[in-house]
């Protein structure tokens, strides 16, 4: 692996440095949220430690994540994407969108795919594109793994 890299605006900060991760803060949010209702936090944990994560900082505060579980090589499918409510409006989700996708790795990367059902409109300002061919995406979806 490289060294973590780090993007500054203001008071804010974005790095990939997984040691400066608030897995409690990470945990609060996903397990609030519509795609991981209910995840236990060894679960977010073990998802930090084996995907290219970027945390978003105010000040020393964490207010944001994105991950990005990748083979470091050919593929990549961003998920955990969030911006605490209270931060949002001021275009930091664009931000940390646009530094995932600058980071280095991403340019080697022969797909990268994501799944949103509320932010859209964010995804496609950076390039994104919907697929809508049918029979092109498959899935084994289990919404509820994380409340039995």
């Amino acid at each position: 692996m490289t060294a973590p890299l780090n993007w500054r605006r203001e008071r804010f900060c974005i790095t990939t440095d997984k040691t400066r991760l608030d897995i409690d803060a990470i945990h609060a949010y996903l397990t609030r949220s519509s795609w991981a209702e209910g995840i236990d936090k060894e679960t977010v944990r073990l998802s930090v430690a084996n995907s290219l994560c970027f945390g978003l900082f105010a000040d020393e505060t964490q207010i944001g994540f994105a991950r990005l579980v990748t083979d470091f090589a050919t593929f990549g499918y961003l998920c955990d994407v969030y911006v605490l409510e209270e931060h949002q409006g001021g275009g930091l989700g664009l931000w940390l969108i646009e530094c995932c996708q600058s980071h280095p790795l991403m340019a080697k990367l022969r797909r990268i795919m994501l799944v949103t059902s509320t932010a859209a409109w964010l995804y496609e300002k950076v390039g994104y594109k919907a697929v809508n061919t049918p029979d092109f995406v498959w899935q084994i979806a289990r919404p509820d793994i994380y409340q039995r």
